[in-house]
């Protein structure tokens, strides 16, 4: 497998994101990973076509409470890339994931995830229920092929995977509800100094099930019905601004037995990478929600 390794220059002075990069190997390729604080772990997934970076507003409230770790999923951030699109698949980040479980050694984990996060991270979960203490889900689904998928989906697939220009940042932009300066674009396309670094943010979309027989399909299918008879804490924490991923709240209401527990909020004035617009308070949302559940 050929892959690509983003120069670390180009990670030099990001708006807020002054955090020691580590990195460890799995499945040979070299993996980044946020680590902040000690304490019980929160492990943060981000999805398409962000990084870690996403998360960094959630550091300086969680990490003095908690071990706060975000990983880089491959072909994402300060991760390695593989150069064709033919080497993502969704046993490549589900294996990466499960084997950051193992390597880091984490337990006891309180689930952090949104979007493509979700997809793979309950997938984890619902094959690894033990290694999980409390989840926490934000603008993501669990689709298992049987989903009429709007026009609009169809439309941003075709355009990951033919449009000539594949402006990342700006696509983040336009994913929030607060419009953000160029400086925070740039950020966010900071892991890819050409489109030749951009083929696992294109195939993101084409991996999403649209059918029973599409890879995946068996994992989430396993983590809905786990997900179904879970009994620890969960928290749907949705944004009011997703047009699209907010329809997906009650599914996860209705699906977890514990999820109506918790407070019946919305996150307000988040689009759909509600992380960038309002992290500060989701992350204490977060807190609350795990000193209610000690």
């Amino acid at each position: 497998m050929k892959t690509l390794r983003t120069p670390e220059a180009r990670f030099e002075n990001l708006p807020g994101f002054d955090y020691s990069p580590n990195y460890t190997e799995i499945k040979g390729l070299r993996i980044h990973y946020l680590d902040e604080g000690e304490g019980e772990t929160i492990l943060c997934l981000h999805g398409e076509p962000s990084w870690s970076y996403l998360y960094r507003k959630f550091i300086p409230v969680l990490s003095p409470h908690y071990r706060v770790i975000c990983p880089d999923l491959p072909g994402f951030g300060r991760s390695d890339k593989p150069a064709k699109k033919k080497d993502y698949t969704f046993a490549l980040h589900f294996d990466v994931l499960n084997s950051l479980l193992d390597t880091l050694a984490l337990k006891d984990i309180t689930l952090v995830v949104q979007d493509w996060g979700g997809l793979l991270g309950l997938s984890l979960l619902g094959a690894r229920p033990e290694r999980f203490k409390r989840v926490v889900i934000m603008n993501t689904f669990l689709p298992v092929g049987d989903t009429d998928f709007p026009k609009a989906f169809k439309v941003w697939k075709r355009f990951a995977l033919y449009s000539p220009i594949f402006p990342i940042g700006k696509i983040i932009d336009k994913g929030t509800y607060q419009p953000m300066s160029k400086e925070l674009i740039k950020a966010y396309d900071a892991p890819f100094p050409s489109a030749k670094y951009k083929a696992g943010a294109r195939m993101f979309p084409k991996m999403v099930p649209v059918s029973p027989d599409n890879p995946g399909v068996p994992e989430m299918k396993k983590a809905r019905e786990v997900l179904a008879s879970w009994q620890k804490p969960a928290f749907v924490l949705f944004s009011d601004k997703d047009p699209i991923m907010r329809g997906a709240r009650p599914f996860f209401l209705d699906l977890i037995p514990t999820a109506k527990n918790e407070p019946d909020l919305w996150i307000k004035g988040g689009g759909h990478f509600l992380q960038e617009d309002c992290g500060e308070e989701i992350a204490a949302h977060i807190h609350d929600f795990i000193q209610r559940h000690p």
